[in-house]
């Protein structure tokens, strides 16, 4: 059996920030993760940051904006680079336009291992990657331990700790534990959120996309054998959709309206020429939309490498948790098969900008995704079981058509910010595009914990959000600081012999606590005049 002070299982963008701040706090901590590569979104999932307009300046913490800077130092130690870009403290690597911090997930891997460094060389951490969790010793309201399995060997590993935190892409904890949750979509009978259905769903999960990075090869031929189903989604027309889910066609999230996608590989634009991207994504080019390597950084230009992760790529035939591993399985597996399909039809049917059909010399890039087939290691979950919460965080909370000018809800155990629209993308239920602005957000303390269960934390997307409000608490920023908030609230409970759930009702400790958030570089609130809609 294995023992820390702090158990945190899963090693996505949350585990990762909730291991950090509980070492550096001096608490152990042992952390799990079932994929061979710590970092969730970052890494495995291959989806460079989405992050709200004042990233640069404020609206994180101390240790995101390390983790950033770390990447930017990263990327500029690169041979070949341009004097410009080497220099610029705000280059983005990959020039993208969903963020300014578009960059290869190995570069997030790599710097994730940097920040954990001194701690694993201290004795304070312990990562286990390659497991993950199949039962939970339970007693009363406490969770004990909790078993592992070694994915390579099928051995079984005890851990134990008195907080456990489940930072798990879908909440893999809550069942196991028998910890009160929910899935899928709530009524608005449950939720009283305008935009919740009359009826809820507990299927109805967000899509979830397997990405891959490519790049362009002008010349060779890339092609190879179509996909055994490629037929099948060549013809699949989504409901809402103009056409065949393989097109450059596709409903506005926010608005409904039809438009139409393009895509220039390589294009000759300066990658710090910020009014070229600007056009780029008025233009709708998904080439430089997740772009994470902008070739022309580079004396002589490189090859650009992008991640595909588009609105053709998302996957909502089902969800791949809830209904059984094999199910599950089913459904992973047919993500990866859309992925391969549509890549299949940029390179042999996609209408090209100069009038031909497809770019045949689109290449997959294994080493960037660190898979023999080029496919990301894990799919993007945009969608996480979710807890009973002390707290539950509602549309009404945040959307902007509800608060106006009075900003979202201020709640007083808050333990750090987030911005990001509530931006849902189609469900296994059939339902579409739910895309509405919202104001920038606190993360109430209360929502991290069950409304029973003592000693479990949430660290990621599992936290008490709706299925709405889910969807502008699921980013990697935001992810972050909630996986931070935990650690140092695992860490701080360890030193006083509380329990989370003591800090949470009690107004003194839980001042301490905030006090501990503040001295460590955790935002508490937005700075006034900053809480416009986004």
């Amino acid at each position: 059996m294995l023992t820390a002070d702090v158990l945190v299982v899963g090693g996505g963008v949350g585990g990762v920030a909730a291991a950090l701040a509980a070492t550096e706090l001096g608490a152990s901590v042992i952390l799990t993760e079932e994929c061979d590569t710590l970092g969730g979104q970052l890494t495995s999932q291959a989806v460079p940051p989405d992050e709200h307009p004042w990233i640069e300046e404020f609206g994180s913490s101390r240790t995101y904006r390390q983790f950033r800077r770390r990447v930017r130092r990263a990327f500029q130690a690169s041979a070949g680079l341009r004097a410009e870009s080497r220099t610029d403290p705000l280059v983005n690597p990959g020039a993208g336009w969903v963020g300014s911090l578009c960059h290869l997930p190995g570069v997030s891997a790599e710097v994730i291992g940097q920040m954990l460094a001194p701690a694993r060389a201290a004795g304070l951490l312990t990562v286990l990657t390659e497991h993950e969790p199949v039962a939970c010793e339970v007693a009363g309201d406490t969770v004990r331990s909790v078993a592992l399995r070694d994915r390579g060997t099928g051995d079984l590993l005890e851990a134990r700790a008195p907080v456990v935190l489940d930072a798990t892409e879908t909440g893999e904890l809550l069942p196991l534990a028998s910890v009160e949750h929910v899935t899928g979509r709530e009524s608005a009978g449950q939720t009283g959120e305008p935009h919740a259905p009359a009826e809820g769903d507990p299927t109805a999960m967000q899509a979830v996309t397997v990405c891959f990075a490519m790049d362009h090869r002008p010349g060779e031929d890339h092609v190879g054998d179509a996909p055994e189903h490629y037929a099948w989604w060549r013809a699949h027309v989504p409901s809402a959709w103009p056409g065949p889910l393989l097109g450059w066609r596709a409903p506005a999230p926010d608005t409904g309206i039809i438009r139409t996608y393009t895509m220039l590989p390589d294009p000759p634009d300066d990658p710090a020429d910020a009014d070229a991207l600007d056009a780029r994504r008025q233009a709708m080019d998904l080439w430089t939309y997740r772009r994470v390597l902008a070739g022309r950084h580079f004396a002589p230009p490189a090859n650009d490498i992008t991640v595909v992760n588009w609105p053709m790529t998302d996957y909502w035939l089902g969800p791949l948790f809830g209904e059984g591993d094999e199910e599950g399985r089913r459904h992973t597996e047919g993500a990866r098969e859309l992925a391969r399909c549509f890549l299949h039809w940029l390179r042999t049917e996609a209408p090209r900008p100069d009038g031909g059909t497809g770019w045949p010399g689109l290449r997959l890039r294994p080493d960037v995704m660190g898979t023999p087939d080029g496919l990301a290691k894990r799919p993007y979950i945009r969608e996480s079981r979710r807890i009973a919460a002390l707290t539950t965080v509602v549309e009404q909370d945040l959307a902007t058509d509800v608060r106006g000018d009075h900003g979202a809800v201020e709640y007083p155990d808050s333990v750090g910010v987030g911005c990001y629209r509530i931006d849902l993308h189609p469900d296994t239920a059939g339902a579409g595009y739910l895309d509405i602005s919202s104001l920038p957000f606190q993360i109430p303390l209360r929502a991290l914990l069950p409304q029973r269960v003592e000693n479990l934390v949430c660290a990621a997307k599992n936290i008490g959000t709706t299925h709405i409000t889910n969807g502008c608490y699921r980013l990697h920023p935001v992810e972050w600081g909630i996986g931070e908030a935990a650690g140092i609230l695992a860490a701080f409970c360890r030193r006083r012999g509380t329990t989370p759930h003591r800090v949470a009702t009690d107004p003194a400790t839980l001042e301490d606590y905030q006090s501990v958030l503040v001295r460590q570089g955790v935002e508490l609130a937005w700075p006034a005049g900053h809480r416009q809609a986004v």
